[in-house]
């Protein structure tokens, strides 16, 4: 997977890079154009019952990957900006937040770590 997502990471520089984007994907831009893509992400569900979240289909379905997809290259550009390790970092976090979230305290609630 590592790799894959080096080459993709790769492959999202070098078409910023071909068009002369490089200087207006500061962080602090790539952060706001994620914001915008998570948005657009969630205007999918937003009148949506639960039980229809979870079945998207047809062109529901194609636009939240397509979504999907622009915000997770934000966050690949973001990432790469800093040098993070997207991999590395996610495992991090899991770290911590099985420390913040134990079995037997979270198990089947939906509570903040503060409120176990």
């Amino acid at each position: 997977m590592r790799d894959r997502l080096a080459q993709l990471a790769a492959a999202v520089d070098a078409f910023a890079r071909e068009r002369d984007w490089d200087q207006f994907h500061t962080p602090k831009n790539l952060a706001m154009a994620l914001s915008v893509e998570a948005s657009e992400l969630a205007e999918i569900f937003q009148w949506l019952t639960p039980a229809q979240s979870r079945k998207l289909k047809g062109r529901a379905k194609e636009h939240f990957e397509e979504e999907l997809a622009d915000v997770f290259l934000y966050l690949l550009r973001l990432s790469g900006r800093y040098g993070v390790d997207l991999v590395d970092a996610g495992y991090a976090k899991m770290k911590k937040n099985a420390l913040k979230y134990p079995v037997g305290k979270s198990k089947g609630l939906a509570k903040k770590y503060t409120e176990l």
